[in-house]
């Protein structure tokens, strides 16, 4: 479908944006969840002709968006997960369950493909660190959640007296307690990953495809033992896919 689509994907740590002409991405941006929707002012209201939304961090910031976009006058979609959509079959016991920014980030991932018989490992590193299989046919197999870098950081800082409130830097064998956590956690996260792509590898009988999206990935991706493609858009792109795909 033609015109400007305006994508927003709305997490609990930041709010990613961006304005789409049929073309590509022509205007990006992210803001602070809790920083309010200052994006606004960058946006001409005459070039969105409709609005795409996941989001997944709660009621206000729903009608805050719903607030400062609806007197455009414009369409606003918020998507939910779907039985099947744009090519993905949804695995889940309860499909609606399923977040919507994981969701749009396995509607982008299939569509990103360049091998649709591929099994597919989706990987997003944000406040939570989510890592979803899709095997060759499209069929989402299902999923994990585990607390992301800085999660785990703050959990163990709070719940406990004397370990450190300091980031640290990575290292095999750490020598400080700051560093100890932020290592600490990067293993975590890294292993978590490496099981989902040997759980998907033996079921599929093929060694997946890796996408990632989500600030830290950057700090994960180096220490998996397998080839990744890191996209910073993928719920931006799998929101562009499923609006071009139907009309809300």
């Amino acid at each position: 479908m033609s015109g400007h689509i305006l994508a927003i994907d709305a997490g609990n740590t930041r709010i990613k944006w961006g304005l789409h002409d049929g073309k590509g991405w022509f205007l990006r941006d992210a803001v602070a969840t809790a920083g309010g929707f200052v994006f606004r002012s960058r946006l001409n209201a005459s070039e969105i002709d409709r609005i795409i939304v996941s989001n997944v961090a709660g009621p206000s910031v729903g009608k805050a968006i719903e607030d400062q976009f609806g007197s455009l006058g414009k369409p606003i979609w918020f998507v939910t997960a779907q039985a099947s959509q744009c090519g993905v079959v949804n695995g889940y016991d309860s499909p609606v369950q399923l977040g919507s920014d994981r969701w749009a980030a396995l509607i982008g991932a299939r569509a990103a493909s360049t091998d649709a018989s591929r099994a597919q490992l989706v990987v997003m590193c944000g406040t939570t660190l989510t890592v979803d299989a899709l095997n060759g046919d499209g069929h989402f197999l299902g999923g994990i959640i585990v607390p992301g870098l800085v999660l785990m950081h703050r959990a163990m800082n709070r719940g406990t007296v004397q370990l450190s409130a300091a980031s640290g830097q990575y290292q095999r064998f750490p020598k400080s307690t700051a560093n100890a956590m932020t290592s600490g956690a990067v293993e975590a996260c890294t292993g978590a990953v490496t099981r989902m792509y040997a759980h998907l590898s033996a079921e599929t009988g093929d060694m997946p495809a890796c996408i990632c999206s989500g600030g830290a990935i950057y700090e994960i991706a180096p220490h998996l033992s397998f080839p990744t493609l890191i996209n910073d858009n993928l719920v931006l792109d799998g929101l562009l896919v499923i609006a071009n795909a139907k009309t809300p």
